[in-house]
């Protein structure tokens, strides 16, 4: 090789790392750790509530965020707490959505074990650097009144604990709206995903700045 053509490739590479690794570099990520809710289960994933993220990021003039989403249909607070260290390893992010919790609850796993698995993902994340936006849950009143008020208070005890952004209830204004619950009366409906967005979007949009 002569020097012209090495003289070049410098040039080349030069111009590589001014203009476009930058570009890299300014990139965000918000990592998305959740349950079936916001894996997309029963709907096309085009209309799920994390992709409508995306095109939200743009729409409001966010284009440097990313989102990986690592949920997982049937994912509770113990297998959410395994994965994260990886996760956090792997995609280093800026923001974590935590919206785990539910299937523990629908099994009646006790709850100072949720709020234990919980508290943990929330430190590791802290300790990464991230922040924290904790996704709370109900469940239906069958399980007992002591219980799932028990349930209902994990998620407000840990966000004033912890200091982290706060969904109060994720399917607020959906799981009693007729047309916005599939049948099994678990996972909202494709019509009902962009309420789903619009009820994280406050604890999350002032995180980005």
């Amino acid at each position: 090789m002569n020097t012209a053509q090495v003289t070049a490739r410098s040039i080349v590479f030069l111009l590589f790392m001014c203009f476009v690794a930058p570009l890299y570099a300014s990139a965000n990520t918000i990592l998305i750790l959740g349950d079936s809710l916001s894996a997309a289960h029963g709907v096309p994933t085009e209309r799920a509530w994390v992709q409508l993220l995306k095109k939200r990021l743009d729409d409001d003039g966010l284009p440097q965020w990313q989102v990986v989403n690592a949920s997982i249909g049937g994912e509770t607070t113990d297998g959410g707490a395994r994965r994260l260290p990886g996760l956090l390893e792997e995609h280093d992010p800026d923001v974590v959505v935590i919206e785990l919790g539910g299937n523990d609850g629908l099994r009646g796993f006790p709850p100072n074990v949720i709020e234990s698995n919980l508290a943990d993902m929330i430190s590791r994340v802290q300790a990464s650097g991230a922040e924290t936006v904790l996704v709370g849950m109900q469940i239906p009143p069958n399980y007992g009144q002591r219980y799932t008020q028990m349930f209902a208070d994990i998620f407000p005890k840990l966000s004033e604990r912890f200091d982290t952004a706060l969904v109060p209830f994720f399917l607020d204004g959906i799981y009693d709206q007729e047309g916005f619950m599939q049948d099994d009366g678990i996972h909202p409906t494709a019509e009902a995903q962009p309420r789903l967005l619009d009820n994280i979007w406050p604890a999350l949009r002032p995180r980005l700045d």
